[in-house]
């Protein structure tokens, strides 16, 4: 009778657990598997203990090690990540201390900077002022779940930093919010095109209505899939998806490999103007730098032509991530960000565009020391997509083009989706974005300059590759 009633009781305390797992918004592992994902937690909390005896260091993972990720999951949950005895990494670039630091109160805030211009040819009615150095990089509603989408869009607006829609043109997920709204463009011309693929000015028109929308991003490419377009398996267009992108439901949504109207580069300022000159609104492009003579010939032409300059243009590394793509493209084609910045910043110099044109890198910079030295580098925005991820709660399970992502944020089955909760994760989404903004800032400051505008090539050099993969280009010294 004892053992039964011990085993009772055992029986009930997991059924309580099971239903208190199943209604508790916090953690989506638990959620969507209860009692089981206890395990995760507890192998992730006794790993910090059990060094000694681990065969991989914490270092040693890919695409993003366990000191990166740890680092994002305890700023989203806004605990301390002041760390003690002494640095487990093992750095590639170090930043030059300033012998006398900025003190409290000669700290200055960023206080932003303007895209696009008012007047002269390549203006716009309605220049855009970014006041968040860290912002939120193209992901579709499609490659991301719904409430993956809805959580963003709610912690950029408390964040204040802007929310690029990716390719996948713009659902009502992305507004929910009320965050600034960068509307991508794709190969594709999702959200954008007629019938026949074309772009339609009507819609575009709509779009620009809409007073979150910022501004527009033409694609050229990703980092992690350049010459290819965007790649949707058949199993996450659903009606919805399908309706927004104006493609058929259940099929896979695949891009063309590049615009089919923009094959050089007098026809790619001929579209920027197009659309500016439509919406009202600063255009930028996306692109990943392969010849850097590229830069030069674009941006004589940007000279040239004014009228044909974009008010910006994103950098992507070629160590960008992407839902699906062919494995030669991720990892063997485009320049890494730490090449291709410092040749699009010298471009820019050389061509005499600093004040025209605004950069923004991207491409694994996800921690407050990568953010700083895109913008020691010359950037004057930085971009994340999978940083925001990890603040939604992805654990890196390298299952996004599946749609069985265990964490909801890019699945496809509502079942897994119901475990994300838009309201926690919108929270953890600002406290990321803060954090990062907070700690670029303090370096800043021992480097002795009072905001982040203030960083320059000397303030950052290199040292040996480390083991984390990361290498930083030329400072400039």
């Amino acid at each position: 009778m004892i053992a039964l009633s011990i085993i009772a009781v055992l029986l009930l305390g997991l059924v309580g657990l099971y239903i208190h797992d199943r209604m508790q918004t916090t953690h989506t592992i638990l959620r969507n598997y209860p009692i089981l994902g206890y395990f995760r937690y507890f192998a992730e909390t006794m790993g910090e203990y059990m060094r000694q005896y681990q065969y991989l260091p914490d270092w040693a993972e890919r695409p993003f090690n366990r000191l990166e990720r740890a680092w994002v999951y305890r700023s989203a949950k806004g605990v301390s990540n002041l760390t003690s005895f002494g640095s487990e990494n093992v750095p590639s670039f170090v930043f030059r201390n300033a012998a006398f630091p900025v003190l409290e109160e000669e700290k200055k805030p960023f206080l932003g900077k303007r895209i696009g211009i008012e007047e002269g040819p390549g203006a716009c009615l309605h220049p855009y002022f970014a006041t968040s150095l860290f912002n939120i990089s193209g992901m579709s509603y499609g490659a991301l779940s719904h409430a993956a989408v809805s959580a963003l869009s709610r912690g950029a607006k408390h964040a204040g930093i802007w929310m690029a829609t990716g390719e996948g043109g713009l659902s009502p997920y992305h507004l929910e919010g009320g965050c600034d709204i960068v509307m991508q463009m794709g190969t594709a011309k999702y959200g954008v095109r007629d019938e026949h693929g074309n772009l339609s000015e009507g819609r575009l028109r709509e779009i620009a209505a809409y007073d979150q929308v910022r501004m527009f991003e033409v694609k050229l490419a990703q980092g992690a899939k350049p010459g290819k377009g965007g790649i949707l398996p058949g199993i996450k267009v659903t009606a919805e998806i399908a309706a927004i992108r104006g493609i058929p439901v259940g099929q896979d949504s695949i891009s063309p490999n590049r615009h089919l109207d923009i094959g050089n580069i007098r026809e790619l300022g001929a579209f920027v103007d197009r659309v500016r000159t439509i919406g009202g609104k600063p255009v930028g492009v996306k692109f990943v730098v392969g010849d850097p003579a590229f830069l030069d010939d674009w941006f004589t032409d940007c000279v040239a032509h004014p009228e044909h300059c974009p008010d910006y243009i994103q950098v992507d590394g070629g160590e960008g991530g992407t839902g699906a793509a062919p494995a030669a493209l991720i990892d063997y084609v485009g320049l890494p960000i730490t090449e291709a910045l410092r040749h699009v910043v010298a471009a820019r110099e050389r061509h005499g565009l600093k004040d025209r044109i605004r950069i923004v890198a991207s491409a694994k910079l996800i921690t407050p020391d990568k953010v700083a030295w895109a913008l020691c580098m010359g950037a004057d925005f930085v971009s994340s997509a999978r940083g925001f991820m990890f603040s939604l709660g992805c654990i890196q399970a390298m299952k996004c083009g599946s749609g069985m992502c265990p964490t909801g944020v890019t699945s496809s089955k509502e079942r897994l989706i119901a475990g994300l909760d838009p309201t926690d994760k919108a929270a953890r989404v600002a406290r990321y974005a803060i954090r990062v903004r907070e700690e670029v800032e303090v370096i800043a400051h021992a480097c002795g300059v009072a905001d982040p505008t203030g960083f320059l090539p000397r303030h950052v050099t290199n040292i040996e590759r480390g083991v984390g993969g990361f290498r930083a280009a030329q400072s400039g010294d």
